[in-house]
């Protein structure tokens, strides 16, 4: 299931398992085989238009072959995710083109993220808000939840 854990303040997440920088992180912490996984590959191709063509050479239609390293933020921390489902990752360092992924990747293990905007998730879905241990399965509840713990926190 996919956890959310709403922070939209300058506060960080006391966890010695989150990942605030997910560039940093896949900088040094990605292992080639990761980009043999075919939804790895799957996330590659629909968010940054990119293909893998192995674990050190990425065709992308704008920058040409590029490193891994060179990927979209958002999709680092889709990889870092779904790779790594025990660390909380930074999801605002994602963009909407994220949220079907982020689903997804919840669907396939319990994965935690922390989230400071309303990104926009496609109903239906099973989300936890970690903050007050609600579970929703809308965008409207979705909502109304951000704005509760924007207001209980902020």
């Amino acid at each position: 299931m996919l956890n959310i854990i709403f922070n939209r303040g300058s506060k960080d997440i006391e966890n010695v398992n989150y990942v605030f920088s997910p560039d940093t992180y896949f900088k040094y912490n990605y292992e080639d085989e990761w980009f043999e996984d075919d939804f790895v590959k799957m996330m590659v191709q629909d968010v940054d238009g990119s293909t893998v063509v192995s674990a050190h050479s990425i065709d992308s239609p704008v920058l040409g072959i590029i490193a891994p390293e060179r990927l979209s933020g958002g999709v680092k921390a889709l990889i870092i995710m779904y790779k790594e489902p025990d660390l909380i990752v930074n999801a605002s360092a994602c963009g909407d083109n994220c949220a079907k992924w982020i689903l997804e990747i919840g669907k396939k293990q319990d994965i935690t993220v922390r989230l400071g905007y309303e990104m926009e998730f496609e109903e239906p879905f099973d989300i936890c808000i970690k903050n007050s241990g609600k579970e929703i399965h809308n965008y409207e509840d979705f909502l109304k939840e951000f704005q509760e713990v924007e207001i209980f926190e902020g």
